[in-house]
């Protein structure tokens, strides 16, 4: 994950004022690291996951370093003009270079990628700063990265999401979601076409048209589905959370819990023909994704320190969390639905031997169906899943059977077995494990991965799981998710997770015990009484419905008792999260009374979903905004236990207003896309010619006073009879020579005398350098003074120095006004030398520093596995 960090109103993050902490680098020198271990390599050639002809391509594979890779990111159009970009400036600059006699590759796209907009590299450092095009190409990749427009990622780790058939208006949870790469392809997927509905329907009410019919016009052309993304440990969930404003929407909820008990999420109920609601209905997912925490001996490439680490006690010491993992997954799976299950494992038993677990102890292939996945992608090369392997126990030792174990055991004791299940080797019933997918270094230089696809075909009660008889202390092991982020895990021999990085699973749940629902019982360690087949179920609600019963033996139907008092909050400190309250506004509200007449906005935008975040709630300083099925989870399950780290969009931010009859609410760049169809005209300008939009980009706060509007081309014009404000400047594209292709869409200020487009200066450097390939320095003659390119440059330095104390980024001052005008806050930057991520919103409506990431220690190689860009 990129770093960001210093002060904010003078203070360092540490509460010290003394700025980040300079960080140990423990990390070993990959080039010093062995890329042998017999066990390992044992291991996989007996395993016979590979055919003889291969196993030499397979380990050359397997100890070259990784190529670099990442995925163009946004809304499909967006993403494709960034792409064009690269395909006609950059890749033809730097197709022809050679080196030491050869030609060097230029970067490539992931064939296979839909409409690829993923793609690699395998060019050495040592050439991209030999070369000045690829210097350029450089350049044009870190500015894209830290603006959002490029994300880091591996390649395999891309292929889980495109394997769930997601539509956007489905319901969707990633169970072990840090750092956030897949759930960000998830919520693209779930936004497809938003914002050309939107308009489309704002531009049919606009004509006196009807809306369009179908399903994904039911909201007005908004996306309705919703991606729940957690995290068990807190820190990565803060990671998670920086992931997921980059991507600015409304339809994400981000959680804290542990996935194996991932607690139901109570839904409204509507009332019944009686008139009576129903109790307790809890949510039910369309689709969920279980990429669960894993030995991860298949990202050796980038993680070398695997190769002096491996030992089959990883595999088995995660075998029981994965399969509690996928069968809670499974739980709350809507009948029809799907999960996907992945892991950056080759090893069997954690892949082949955890589906087979799972299915069997939820009734079987008659109800959980494995679906076929060689039709899904084509072009990528794959092999098909095991239906036979071997085990290798704690001592090195490879057994072909449970009942071989069970002799061992009687003949020479546990010495080394305690950690084998029997559910760790083949099912002695035939399941087509053979759908699922392996994907393999030497196949396509990448690294390895396993996914599969299990459709639920009926409501499902688990079987309580089998415990070894004998090992009653907890184990660590270190496991990896799929981008390689190592966590240590502290699993009981049920397969418990006890501990995260230090912290119990309990304390990064919620801050005070919670009564498991209903439905949790099934995987819980202690009780499986209650399951689904008693759930009534349901014909097209989508959610589970509890009825109501006078069975006195029956389980409560309540997640915690109606008269519980949860117990004084404790001290805050570092280690523990901050919980922020979210709290909805009523749309009688001054507040937005004055936004909704200021901006003319339509009728059609709804007003009752916008939220603030202090436990007043009272709109102070930011609003928020989330969609209607987001809302309806946070107020039905508002202290129930439920740890909640991020909802919510910003849509408006306070400002301070140079006269009283000037609306002080300005729209922020993040929720612009779902505002733009309905704002009013009065408050649109637009823009068509490419050396206008370059101007805005280069210079801040341009004057308009007297002739000099005639400088600021066609929007000048427009400008003059605005009143003073926040408006939406929009850019038509064109075809015409001085046209620019894609629409665009920005907040802009109009001040006394000056104009202010509102981006930070990353997005206007990445603009400047992807539409015009200008890297012009930023000018601001309100402070005189020329923005560098780079910080640490002595004009950075000396812009710095210029700005008052305790200012930042997010605030410039006209030189024609003694009130300060807004400019957005600078979003989260991702090169390696600045200091660690914070949220956006790190400063909550009280002043309080909210979301401050803690140190992790972890570099961004190690985490998105993508291009190393520093």
């Amino acid at each position: 994950m990129g770093k960001r960090g210093g002060k904010r109103n003078g203070r360092g993050r540490g509460g010290g004022g003394g700025g980040p902490r300079p960080r140990q680098d423990n990390r070993t020198n990959k080039e010093e690291i062995s890329r042998y271990n017999d066990k390992f390599e044992e291991y996989y050639n007996q395993l016979g996951i590979i055919p003889d002809a291969e196993k030499s391509q397979f380990w050359e594979a397997m100890r070259r370093d990784l190529p670099n890779s990442f995925r163009f990111t946004g809304s499909r159009a967006h993403a494709l003009a960034v792409q064009q970009r690269l395909r006609d400036y950059y890749i033809p600059e730097i197709t022809g270079i050679t080196y030491e006699g050869q030609y060097v590759e230029a970067p490539r796209p992931v064939e296979w990628y839909p409409d690829q907009l993923a793609w690699y590299m395998t060019t050495p450092k040592n050439v991209i700063r030999r070369f000045k095009p690829f210097a350029n190409f450089q350049k044009f990749l870190v500015a894209e990265t830290e603006v959002g427009n490029i994300t880091r990622q591996e390649v395999v780790s891309m292929i889980p999401p495109l394997l769930m058939d997601l539509k956007p208006g489905m319901t969707v949870l990633d169970l072990c979601a840090a750092p956030g790469s897949k759930s960000a392809q998830l919520i693209e997927m779930i936004h497809s076409g938003e914002e050309d509905r939107c308009r489309q329907v704002a531009s049919n009410i606009a004509n006196g048209l009807d809306r369009p019919e179908g399903e994904d016009f039911e909201d007005d052309g908004r996306a309705t589905g919703l991606l729940v993304a957690n995290d068990v440990d807190y820190r990565r969930a803060h990671m998670l959370v920086h992931q997921m404003k980059r991507l600015s929407s409304p339809n994400i909820i981000v959680t804290n819990h542990d996935a194996t008990v991932f607690p139901s999420i109570k839904v409204s109920s509507p009332p019944t023909a009686q008139g009576k609601p129903v109790q307790n209905r809890y949510l039910k997912f369309d689709r969920i994704l279980a990429d669960v925490p894993c030995s991860g001996d298949g990202t050796v490439r980038k993680n070398m320190e695997i190769w002096k680490k491996w030992s089959p006690s990883n595999g088995l010491g995660l075998h029981a969390t994965q399969v509690r993992i996928l069968i809670r997954a499974l739980q709350m799976l809507k009948v029809g639905g799907r999960v996907v299950y992945s892991t950056c494992s080759m090893n069997p038993v954690e892949d082949e031997a955890v589906l087979a677990e799972a299915i069997n102890r939820c009734g079987g292939p008659d109800l959980v169906r494995l679906l076929e996945t060689k039709n899904y992608l084509p072009g990528l090369k794959r092999c098909p899943g095991l239906k036979e392997w071997t085990v290798m126990d704690k001592a090195g030792r490879i057994w072909k059977d449970y009942d071989s174990v069970l002799k061992q055991k009687e003949s020479a004791g546990e010495e080394g077995l305690g950690r084998l299940s029997e559910s760790m080797f083949p099912p002695k019933n035939d399941l087509p494990l053979d759908r699922a997918m392996r994907v393999y270094p030497h196949q396509q230089d990448t690294g390895a991965f396993f996914i599969a696809i299990l459709e639920k075909q009926s409501e499902i009660r688990a079987k309580p799981e089998e415990k070894p008889a004998v090992m009653s202390q907890t184990t660590k092991v270190l496991a990896a998710d799929s981008n390689g982020l190592k966590v240590e895990l502290e699993t009981a021999p049920d397969g418990v997770v006890e501990k995260v990085n230090g912290s119990t699973a309990a304390d990064s749940e919620t801050p005070f015990k919670r009564k498991r629902s209903v439905d949790e019982e099934e995987v819980a360690p202690v009780k499986r009484v209650k399951s689904e087949d008693h759930l009534a179920p349901e014909a097209d609600t989508g959610s589970e419905q509890i009825p109501t019963t006078n069975d006195s033996a029956a389980e409560p139907l309540t997640t915690a008792p109606s008269n519980a008092q949860p117990p004084p909050p404790k001290k805050k400190n570092r280690d523990q999260p901050f919980e922020e309250a979210f709290k909805y506004l009523s749309p009688s509200i001054p507040e937005l009374a004055q936004i909704k007449e200021f901006y003319n906005l339509s009728p059609r935008f709804p007003s009752d979903r916008y939220m603030v975040r202090n436990a007043q709630g009272t709109a102070t300083k930011n609003i928020y905004y989330t969609n209607a099925l987001a809302k309806e989870i946070l107020q039905e399950n508002e202290g129930k236990g439920l740890k909640f780290v991020h909802a919510g969009v910003k849509m408006y931010v306070k400002q301070d207003a140079p006269a009283p009859d000037v609306c002080p609410w300005r729209i922020q760049t993040d929720g612009l896309r779902l505002l733009e169809a309905w704002v009013g005209p009065e408050r649109i300008v637009k823009l068509h010619k490419k050396e206008t939009l370059r101007k805005l980009l280069i210079e801040m706060f341009p004057k308009f006073h007297g002739e000099e509007y005639k400088n600021l081309g066609e929007v000048g014009e427009q400008i003059l009879p605005l009143e003073m404000g926040c408006c939406v400047l929009i850019v038509d594209p064109s075809e015409a020579e001085d046209g620019l292709s894609e629409r665009m869409v920005f907040p802009l200020w109009k001040s006394v005398q000056s104009l202010n487009l509102m981006l930070p200066k990353e997005e206007r450097r990445a603009m400047l350098l992807r539409l015009f390939n200008d890297d012009t320095p930023l000018v601001n003659p309100s402070k005189g003074w020329i923005a560098a390119g780079k910080k640490g440059d002595a004009a950075a330095a000396k812009e710095k120095d210029a700005q008052k104390p305790g200012e930042s980024d997010a605030m410039d001052v006209d030189a024609t006004s003694v009130q300060e005008t807004p400019r957005e806050p600078a979003i989260p930057v991702r090169n390696s030398s600045s200091p660690e991520p914070v949220a956006d919103d790190t400063v909550n409506d009280e002043g309080e520093d909210a979301t401050a990431v803690p140190e992790t220690g972890i570099s961004e190689d190690e985490e998105d596995g993508g291009v190393q860009i520093s």
